[in-house]
């Protein structure tokens, strides 16, 4: 492979549509290096952010991306344009809520009055 085929430049959308990136990577890198990279470059001045692996979801070509996975395996032929930049999604997991807890939906959601509720249902033994 050539340099330029040894490398894949990516950038991160975040959900309200601003971009971390982009940047280049080598496509032996895995998708937990790309969530750690996300990590570490996430914009100080947005509300929650992940703290770990475990809270992001990396969505590429319609597909979520497995952590143990290389971006070589991850690349879509439909979506690779030579030079071209790659872009993936970053869906960032709500920390669990407590059991038997209420939260509203933020006003972001459109919902201002809809409620939704973490349930502990247990099966009676």
């Amino acid at each position: 492979m050539s340099g330029a085929q040894d490398q894949l430049e990516i950038k991160f959308r975040l959900i309200d549509g601003t971009d971390i990136g982009p940047r280049n990577f080598p496509v032996a890198t895995s998708v937990s290096t790309l969530k750690e990279n996300i990590i570490a470059q996430w914009p100080k001045e947005k509300e929650n952010g992940p703290r770990t692996v475990k809270d992001i979801k990396l969505i590429s070509a319609g597909r979520i991306l497995e952590n143990n996975k290389t971006v070589a395996e991850c690349k879509s032929t439909l979506c690779d344009i030579p030079g071209g930049v790659t872009t993936m999604h970053v869906v960032v997991q709500p920390p669990p809520l407590e059991k038997g807890t209420i939260e509203t939906l933020p006003p972001s959601f459109g919902l201002s009055s809809s409620v939704y509720f973490s349930l502990n249902i247990t099966k009676a033994r």
